[in-house]
């Protein structure tokens, strides 16, 4: 179903900054206390909790889509490919959510089904967030003070808001890596075919990990409706495959990280789609991003990733 696309709904949309759901659940986004889902191939990553964080994890939908906050363990949930076809590809999946909430069914779960289903092994990471409000009630006026910011974001005279510390998500990522290469023989990974696609949010996490980390070798990245800012690119950063909508709320015409890759002379592909604002996880009808995922499937092709 198509999310709300009119000037109202885009600024209630604020409040998805770095974040995406698709299927329309109540039309005004209204959030919905849910019970926390049965995740029985979840396995715990030992990293650690989260300081000053009282709550408990919980579970709302918004949109319809399933969304958990205050998440103080991380846990990596395997979406293995048939053997008869997988071609040893890996991909880790970080959903979006502002690093106070993650999409795991728009950004996670369906993206992790879709790429199996290709003969890609994929792997949700559901990363520690920073803690939130104990109640959903305080929660959506938290949000609120998020879209507030997000507005005074797309002012260009206005302060860059503060990036935030990734110390516990870029730990998060790193031990998935660990623990997908220590079992690679029995996933049939390829440990020289893993890539990282991330959502929002969770694109920002994907490029801290190809960009920061000194204990993950990425083959390949595909930030979906990440920032755009530049950043420094070293000589043995992975080619990137980039997809953003132009109607994207947190799009301001900006091309800096693309033009960081290009400068850096590492293979690059962006693909700016008319229409589809932003969170539009593997699309919605009658919008021209809903293509990206083929456009995906054949540049990892084209660039023999796929090749078993």
């Amino acid at each position: 179903m198509i999310r709300p696309s009119n000037i109202f709904s885009k600024l209630l949309l604020l409040g998805f900054i770095w974040l995406g759901s698709t299927a329309v659940f109540a039309q005004d986004g209204k959030m919905y206390p849910m019970d926390a889902p049965k995740e029985p191939r979840a396995i715990p990553l030992g990293t650690g909790g989260v300081a000053n964080q009282p709550a408990k994890e919980s579970w709302f939908r918004q949109w319809g889509d399933p969304m958990a906050r205050n998440i103080t363990t991380a846990t990596l949930t395997p979406f293995l490919a048939d053997p008869k076809k997988a071609n040893g590809t890996t991909i880790i999946v970080a959903p979006g959510g502002g690093f106070m909430w993650l999409s795991m069914g728009n950004e996670g779960w369906e993206v992790a089904e879709a790429l199996a289903a290709r003969g890609i092994n994929a792997f949700v990471l559901k990363y520690r967030l920073q803690p939130t409000a104990d109640t959903l009630e305080a929660f959506e006026g938290q949000m609120n003070q998020r879209m507030a910011d997000a507005a005074k974001a797309g002012d260009k005279s206005a302060p860059r808001r503060p990036s935030g510390d990734l110390t516990n998500q870029l730990q998060d990522a790193e031990a998935a890596y660990a623990l997908i290469t220590s079992r690679a023989k029995e996933w049939n990974v390829d440990v020289n075919k893993i890539g990282m696609m991330g959502f929002s949010a969770g694109a920002r996490l994907t490029m801290a990990t190809a960009l920061q980390s000194k204990k993950v070798k990425l083959a390949f990245i595909s930030p979906i409706y990440g920032s755009l800012e530049p950043v420094e690119v070293p000589k043995n950063a992975p080619p990137m495959f980039f997809a953003l909508a132009s109607d994207d709320f947190l799009f301001h015409g900006d091309f800096g990280v693309i033009k960081s890759w290009y400068d850096a002379k590492i293979p690059v592909e962006f693909h700016l789609y008319q229409n589809g604002g932003h969170g539009f996880g593997l699309g919605n009808p009658d919008r021209t991003s809903n293509k990206w995922f083929d456009a995906f499937i054949h540049w990892l092709d084209v660039n023999k990733f796929l090749k078993p």
